[in-house]
């Protein structure tokens, strides 16, 4: 539905977070993933944030990225850790990839590392690259 305005993603329920990270970005009014696209989305503006909180440059990085994998309909908490785990860390990452592939990625991450929680099926992928591509890139590296 085009101008559906979507529920905005607590930070604190990506996977995998300290929850230290989460209260100090917090103490800054950052509680969302859309908060923390804007407030990470160049170099410059992670560094700033990490001197700002005393929060790693890394953690924050790890944050904005997974924050950009939760722009994608269907990916939250769990799928997105689960795609940054496997290596597809940002909307313009999952772009690139085609759906086979991708599954067959997500699938032995889940088989080898355990992961608790499921591989996409292959209609899902489909869906998040299609979504991925008509999604704009918004992060600078």
């Amino acid at each position: 539905m085009p101008g559906k305005k979507r529920n905005p993603f607590k930070l604190k329920f990506f996977l995998g977070i300290d929850p230290t990270v989460i209260t100090k970005l917090e103490l800054k009014g950052i509680k969302y993933s859309d908060q923390m696209l804007a407030a990470g989305r160049t170099t410059s503006q992670r560094s700033a944030l990490a001197m700002e909180t005393g929060i790693p440059e890394s953690a924050i990085l790890e944050l904005v990225k997974l924050s950009d994998l939760a722009r994608l309909p269907g990916v939250k908490g769990i799928r997105a850790r689960l795609y940054y785990n496997a290596g597809i860390d940002s909307v313009e990452n999952m772009a690139g990839w085609e759906p086979e592939a991708l599954r067959k990625v997500t699938t032995a991450y889940v088989e080898q590392s355990g992961f608790e929680g499921l591989p996409p099926l292959p209609k899902e992928v489909s869906s998040t690259i299609a979504n991925a591509k008509g999604l704009p890139k918004i992060l600078e590296f």
